[in-house]
């Protein structure tokens, strides 16, 4: 029905995961003294993602009959006219976040079941993922840049904790501490970028943002010819790049992969990583004002989705090859956003949260059949033994490459078309990068799911290389013993895989018509056709999916990305020479691939040096020779004439009465002295 949604109900959304959260990590765990078992533990928390995501779908079922809804739900205080408050804005963008969010969140629960069914920490990891997804939907159903904001640090909070679940392991403290540090980089910026749209519009409500947006266009930053709207929508992106792992600031991605994989999908797949992509588009009235931002975007972007795909090639940890695809995927959803197709990122977003979290639980799955060895070179042959797996990770990479029909197809193909329709600065390099990135993804994607599941069987047997793990017990055996075979995974896993196999096939068929070239992001997405064209030139060739779908066999796109498996099945399947070949006469590539292009030794020595003898000097100069010389110089001074005074202190009626008339003196030379300097003045005027 048309009109305002029910906010209690709204309320209930964010409020049910929250509940669950509280009663796995505060009653489920010593904190309280274990209250309650493992069962109520993953009940309470997988209900409450349940009734979110019910909740949700029908958000969006009263949203596309015309509901809208953008209100104070708490005010916090007042300050000089300035309100904080919490709100909902909640509207066809929102509700297709709330969707998603929840209903990936609701396949990870469940999966977690299996996934986790051995470790110690199962009630406080049930806890950790409950409290994220109640983290997420704040961030996405905030109506001001307050809520946003506490939304933005929540996820990164609880990030930090899940990254770090296995906190015995240094690997994964290490892992937590990149990622928590890196973001406090974007955030930085993020909050820079809050600082001036407070500044010159004078609220933190979207709206009325929104309104005055014109105040920050007309205005130039203090001593500069930078219009604010330029500065504010870069600062603001530069959070983005923290949150969603664009180049410089992806380095934290890859090494979250130490924390268990059913967060790699919930966090590094569907939600959190793609917050940033979420907060531009939502941002798109202000990044409509200033090409020089959505060149700034369109570039980083395509830095991105090109080089970062580049490292997959030479992963061999299966979860760290669907790390980089992650990265590069994020990458196409930036360089949407640049192009002004702001719709299309969000369609990337929504059918890429489907595949990717689909092949990060697929992962897992292979990573317990297994037996907790997560190196590609070690298995093959898996097809056989994992049924469910195979055609769901398959199902998974083909989406992934952009197989016409399926649903990554929609998505990845039309932000190609946008690229090559745009006319910001950078959209020659920008239509290059996605181009080329379309084989390079076709290649390590197949490369992961030939060496996985087809080929010889190279599990069971002595290797070189080591065994990645996923695992926090040191003395846990990883890898298949000798005679050992894999096996599918119980039911608790595999179902979930074949509820995201669904939408990763035909979501895309049903959804592109009306989310990118109908009414669907009307008055919530604003792009101004006349200076950016590229989605209103893309809507006249529109013609339906199925006729799309059937083009897309023609097109440049899917011959690189059939190029791609062709080639990965030729490498890896039939002359396993050649790479190896290709490694050793191109040694060098390989080690700056293999150094992550020395990005992490560059921040090693640049900033954590540079940070090292800062410190250095602040301890040298501030500590020891600032401020402790100020304070053991006040404690000396203090000491000398506590000794002096002691001097005097003899108990003798003569001597204190010797002192008082030196005082009176003293008192009476002062008054003199300043009576005559008085007089001395007054002359001096006359």
């Amino acid at each position: 029905m048309a009109g305002q949604l029910n906010p209690n109900l709204l309320l209930a959304i964010p409020l049910a995961p929250l509940a669950g959260a509280m009663v796995a990590g505060l009653l489920g765990t010593r904190f309280f003294g274990n209250l309650v078992g493992r069962k109520v533990s993953h009940s309470a928390t997988i209900l409450g993602v349940l009734i979110a995501f019910v909740l949700s779908f029908l958000t969006l079922q009263d949203v596309l009959a015309g509901a809208k809804f953008n209100e104070t739900i708490y005010t916090w205080m007042t300050v000089a006219g300035l309100k904080l408050e919490v709100g909902f804005l909640v509207d066809s963008l929102t509700a297709t976040m709330m969707c998603v969010v929840t209903f990936v969140s609701l396949m990870v629960h469940i999966y977690t079941i299996g996934y986790m069914e051995e470790d110690e920490g199962y009630n406080r990891f049930f806890s950790y993922i409950s409290l994220f997804t109640f983290s997420m939907l704040m961030l996405v159903m905030s109506n001001n840049f307050l809520q946003l904001f506490f939304g933005w640090e929540a996820v990164g909070l609880v990030s930090y904790l899940l990254i770090g679940f296995w906190y015995k392991r240094p690997t994964a403290i290490f892992a937590n501490m990149k990622a928590f540090l890196v973001n406090r980089v974007g955030d930085f910026g993020f909050i820079l970028g809050i600082g001036l749209v407070l500044a010159y519009t004078g609220s933190l409500n979207y709206a009325e943002v929104f309104d005055k947006k014109n105040a920050m266009v007309q205005a130039m930053l203090p001593g500069t010819t930078w219009m604010v709207v330029t500065v504010a929508c870069i600062c603001l992106f530069i959070g983005a790049m923290g949150k969603s792992a664009q180049f410089p600031l992806h380095v934290w991605l890859p090494d979250s992969m130490e924390g268990p994989t059913p967060i790699s999908a919930l966090i590094h797949a569907a939600t959190m990583v793609t917050a940033g992509i979420f907060m531009v588009a939502r941002m798109s009235p202000l990044f409509e004002l200033s090409d020089a931002a959505l060149s700034f975007v369109l570039v980083i972007g395509s830095i991105t989705a090109l080089f970062m795909g580049f490292m997959g090639i030479i992963q061999n940890d299966i979860k760290r090859v669907v790390a980089y695809s992650t990265l590069s995927q994020l990458g196409y959803m930036t360089v949407a956003l640049g192009a002004s197709a702001y719709s299309v990122a969000v369609f990337h977003l929504m059918t890429h949260a489907f595949f990717k979290a689909l092949l990060f639980l697929a992962a897992g799955s292979v990573i317990i059949g297994m037996h907790h060895d997560q190196d590609i070179r070690n298995m093959g042959g898996l097809r056989k033994y994992m049924p469910i797996t195979w055609i769901t990770s398959l199902i998974g990479s083909l989406a992934l490459i952009g197989t016409p029909f399926l649903s990554g197809f929609y998505s990845k193909d039309t932000i190609i078309e946008a690229v090559a329709l745009t006319n910001i600065p950078g959209a020659g390099f920008a239509k290059f990068a996605v181009l080329a990135g379309v084989f390079v993804t076709a290649f390590y994607s197949f490369r992961m799911y030939f060496l996985v599941f087809h080929g010889e069987e190279r599990f069971g047997k002595a290797h070189d290389h080591g065994h990645g793990h996923d695992d926090h017990h040191d003395d846990h055996h990883h890898g298949l013993a000798p005679g050992q075979k894999p096996h599918e995974s119980p039911w608790v896993v595999t179902l979930p895989l074949i509820l995201l196999a669904i939408p990763s096939a035909f979501i895309g068929f049903f959804t592109d018509g009306p989310m990118l070239f109908e009414h669907f992001f009307d008055g919530v997405i604003m792009v101004d056709n006349e200076h950016h064209p590229a989605m209103a030139e893309l809507a006249k060739h529109f013609h339906g999916p199925l006729a799309m779908a059937l083009h897309g066999f023609t097109t440049l796109p899917f011959f690189l990305a059939a190029a791609g498996v062709a080639t990965s099945w030729y490498f890896y399947m039939k002359k396993p020479s050649i790479p190896a070949a290709i490694k050793e006469r191109f040694s060098f590539l390989y080690t700056v691939l293999d150094n992550k292009y020395y990005m992490d030794k560059f921040n090693e020595v640049v900033f954590a040096g540079g940070a090292r003898l800062l410190g250095r000097g602040l301890w040298q100069f501030g500590d020891r020779a600032l401020i402790d010389g100020l304070i053991n110089g006040a404690a000396g001074l203090t000491g000398w004439v506590a000794r002096l005074v002691r001097t005097f202190q003899t108990g003798f009626i003569y001597h204190y009465a010797f002192l008082m008339i030196l005082g009176v003196v003293g008192l009476l030379t002062y008054f003199m002295w300043h009576e005559h300097l008085f007089m001395f003045a007054g002359a001096v005027a006359k």
